[in-house]
């Protein structure tokens, strides 16, 4: 681990108090905090949980977390309840083990997976994680982002990890499964995407349940008009589920790594509006030449900053990961700094 977590589980003795209103004021916050007070020990009390939310305090898959967190680490909690808004979390040590976590409802398995297995992964035997739940969720990271993008590169730091779907589950249906196995890491090593290098691939996947797959034909037919992909690296998919869903996925194959953009089918919402945002999204990323789009930035801040730290290129930095920054700050003596980078975007350096 970096020499900033050792001194930060040395020195932050009391409890922290968060606010949980801050910034966007959305769940990143709390997910964080229960990851880097897990991994460092360190007791915290966060007030005002997603006061920036419609729908403010803890929901299922919020719960859900705040639950996992507290079991890998045998943690006093006070405040576990659903639409709470005040915590307080005081974990022991890791315990590495077999965990089944089911959110009860169609909230998003990939957010509780995020906010453990920063953890897990850096522990000293192995652990498996079953998730129950939603696996392709709105403002979430689908299960395909988090297997072909973040896993990958949290591998390539030194982590050991594997995924398998072992059944999708869109919103609102839900009752998707997922399998996580985790062995003690190898060697750690600084990741370093400051370039992405050539684009080896463009392809694009419109995946649909318990709906016409000519839904996600008319997707990648405005992909191909819009960025002129070619049709063979186009697939329309059915896939199995409880209920019905439909997300587009465009992937960018780089030499240093793969980045995905997604547009989710919502009712009474046409398929050519979904694959615009979606294509809107990747469009911004190629232009800006960088190697790491919005939101993988944001998803990369937590392992760097608990492993060998790096360095990246990305979009300006959205108030998401901002958010997550001053967090891991609070907890970690970690240094992330964030150099501007002209009209393109920044190079973000944690660690090092």
């Amino acid at each position: 681990m970096q020499n900033g977590l050792r001194k930060a589980s040395c020195q932050l003795t009391t409890m922290l108090t968060i606010d949980g209103s801050y910034h966007e004021g959305g769940g990143q916050i709390l997910r964080t905090a229960l990851t880097l007070s897990v991994a460092t020990r360190t007791p915290f009390r966060i007030e005002k949980i997603r006061a920036g939310r419609k729908r403010p305090g803890l929901l299922r898959q919020h719960l859900t977390a705040v639950l996992a967190a507290a079991r890998i680490s045998n943690a006093e909690v006070r405040g576990a309840e659903i639409n709470s808004t005040e915590l307080t979390f005081s974990p022991q040590d890791v315990v590495p083990g077999d965990y089944r976590f089911s959110i009860g409802t169609a909230g998003s398995t990939m957010l509780v997976l995020q906010t453990v297995l920063p953890v897990l992964m850096i522990g000293t035997a192995p652990s498996t994680l079953t998730l129950e739940g939603g696996t392709h969720n709105p403002a979430a990271p689908p299960y395909d982002y988090v297997e072909r993008v973040y896993l990958p590169l949290v591998n390539r730091m030194g982590a050991r990890v594997r995924s398998e779907l072992i059944s999708a589950g869109f919103f609102p249906a839900g009752g998707g499964v997922v399998k996580i196995c985790i062995e003690p890491p190898g060697k750690l090593q600084a990741l370093d995407l400051r370039q992405r290098g050539e684009i080896v691939r463009r392809s694009a996947r419109g995946l649909v349940s318990n709906l016409p797959e000519s839904i996600a034909e008319r997707e990648l037919t405005v992909v191909a008009k819009k960025l002129g992909w070619e049709r063979c690296n186009l697939v329309a998919q059915s896939v199995a589920s409880h209920g019905p869903g439909n997300i587009l996925f465009l992937e960018v194959e780089s030499e240093q790594l793969t980045e995905i953009f997604t547009g989710f089918g919502e009712r009474n919402v046409r398929a050519e509006a979904v694959a615009e945002r979606a294509i809107d999204e990747a469009k911004r990323y190629l232009a800006g030449e960088v190697a790491v789009g919005e939101h993988l930035a944001d998803q990369l801040l937590l392992p760097l900053a608990l492993m060998k730290g790096g360095v990246f290129s990305t979009l300006p930095l959205s108030p998401h990961s901002l958010t997550n920054i001053d967090t891991i700050s609070k907890f970690l003596a970690v240094k992330i700094q964030v150099g501007e980078d002209g009209n393109r975007g920044c190079t973000v350096e944690v660690g090092g």
